[in-house]
């Protein structure tokens, strides 16, 4: 069988793309990695070569197209269950999806001022109180999953729910929100795992530049 593809954008700044890509490696789950940079906020043309969105992530798993960030996660879920990337217990596994999918419609504020960047100095900006709602609700889940599960993530082992979040700890990391000890402690784990250093060290060593107001 032949290893699915998955399109990414730049790692310093592609955090949709950073989602599936943490998620898949972390379990260990082969894949091929096609790198389409964008250098202009609006993307890159070449994506719908691939895309039918015009956007990444996109998973090709043989005859199956799939364009968005957490149902590609749940699609390598269910082809490998064995990986564990959805928690074992039902109660915690529609959590799971729950938090995983308030990640996808919410949290706009934050994620409009504060892109993911890789090697963006680490210093605060000007807050409002959108966005301090959004980092208040985030912690929130975070430290409830935690102190529930007893960690080290979020319900346990390593799940979709720690992937769909892994580059709102880089938004809190260099945009340098005030955490608490256990979502500072959470973060540090987080930004060890060898998957996350990988894609740190690669995205650090891109040549492309999008001004912040564009990515």
């Amino acid at each position: 069988m032949t290893d699915p593809v998955l399109y990414i954008g730049n790692k310093n700044y592609s955090s949709w793309s950073f989602r599936p890509w943490i998620g898949m490696r972390t379990a260990g789950i082969a894949f091929e990695e096609k790198l389409v940079p964008f250098d202009m906020g609006a993307g890159n043309p070449a994506f719908k070569a691939f895309s039918p969105t015009g956007k990444v992530p996109v998973l090709v798993d043989g005859d199956v197209t799939i364009w968005e960030s957490l149902a590609i996660l749940d699609h390598v879920a269910r082809r490998h269950p064995e990986a564990g990337l959805w928690p074992e217990n039902l109660n915690d596994r529609s959590k799971a999806m729950a938090m995983s999918s308030e990640m996808v419609s919410s949290f706009s504020a934050l994620r409009s001022a504060c892109p993911m960047n890789m090697r963006r100095e680490r210093k605060p900006i000007e807050t409002t109180p959108a966005i301090l709602a959004d980092v208040a609700r985030i912690q929130s889940l975070w430290s409830g999953c935690l102190e529930n599960s007893g960690g080290p993530f979020l319900f346990g082992a390593f799940s979709i729910a720690d992937a769909m979040f892994a580059p709102v700890v880089n938004r809190l990391d260099v945009y340098a929100f005030e955490t608490g000890p256990v979502v500072t402690d959470y973060m540090a784990r987080m930004k060890a795992l060898p998957a996350w250093r990988e894609w740190e060290a690669a995205g650090r060593a891109e040549p492309w530049v999008v001004a912040e107001d564009e990515a």
